[in-house]
């Protein structure tokens, strides 16, 4: 049965969509992979992809999407699939999801994809407890057609998870190993919020037993005061799943009281906090 530790990507031998347990969706995730090729724009170290490659996605394949979508989607509604996969306690339909192995927006028919899961989900009368999400590290806002995908998805009630998990460069370069200035992610992130409803999710760890420092927690406040009253809040959690990077051996979970000591000083600024160990 699927569990919060299992995150295939090869379910019945799908190319795009894949079901998943979240812990932070609250019960069954419908993701899609629009990279099956493992490439993405970043390389978190704490990424649980194997054989993670620089890069963008191939031509997505609109129909197959659209077909395995439905497929799966019909399943878990109207078929055995809660019973056959899942355990009892998460058998709910949380989200249709744009995650996958590598960042999402950075495939060329990323509106149309967010397109055909409207209206597969619409087609299917799902109600609407069941979010449309995307999960992104926000690098690609500049681009207009992603900006388009994005108001489609808050014209439906849907949501961005917004990938924030270090506010200086050094701490950026670190963790998500790729070269960025905080103000044009910050900036980025306010043209999320005016687009759809945004959270910010943020993976907190240690690194050779080290917990981020004051400077790096100090950072994060002053990175997300300016947007305390435009995001719905912070999905703020640990290490779940082993990474599958280089780094993996250097990585470490932190304290629970670390953890919600963090969330406490977030919480301060009156952001409501998520918090998932």
């Amino acid at each position: 049965m699927l569990s919060t530790t299992d995150h295939r990507r090869d379910y019945s031998g799908f190319r795009y969509v894949y079901p998943v347990i979240s812990r932070r969706a609250g019960g069954v995730s419908v993701g899609v992979n629009l990279n099956p090729n493992n490439a993405c724009n970043w390389a978190c170290v704490y990424c649980q992809v194997p054989n993670l490659t620089r890069g963008g996605p191939p031509p997505i394949d609109l129909a197959l999407l659209a077909e395995e979508l439905r497929t799966l989607l019909h399943d878990i509604v109207h078929g055995d699939f809660m019973v056959r996969e899942v355990p009892e306690g998460a058998r709910s339909l949380m989200d249709v999801a744009f995650s996958g192995n590598g960042e999402p927006t950075s495939a060329a028919e990323f509106p149309q994809a967010i397109a055909i899961a409207i209206a597969v989900m619409q087609e299917l009368s799902l109600p609407p407890t069941v979010k449309l999400r995307l999960i992104t590290n926000g690098s690609l806002l500049h681009r207009a057609a992603v900006r388009t995908g994005i108001q489609r998805i808050g014209e439906v009630n849907g949501e961005v998870w917004f990938k924030v998990d270090r506010a200086t460069a050094a701490g950026m370069a670190a963790v998500n190993q790729i070269a960025l200035d905080p103000e044009k992610i910050l900036r980025n992130l306010q043209t999320c919020t005016e687009l759809a409803p945004t959270w910010l999710q943020t993976c907190w760890f240690a690194v050779d037993g080290k917990a981020p420092d004051e400077k790096e927690v100090s950072a994060y406040l002053g990175f997300v005061d300016p947007v305390r009253t435009k995001i719905k809040g912070v999905h703020l959690y640990g290490l779940a799943r082993p990474s599958l990077q280089p780094e993996a051996p250097r990585l470490g979970s932190l304290p629970e009281d670390q953890l919600a000591a963090f969330a406490t000083r977030i919480s301060a600024l009156g952001i409501t906090v998520a918090l998932s160990l």
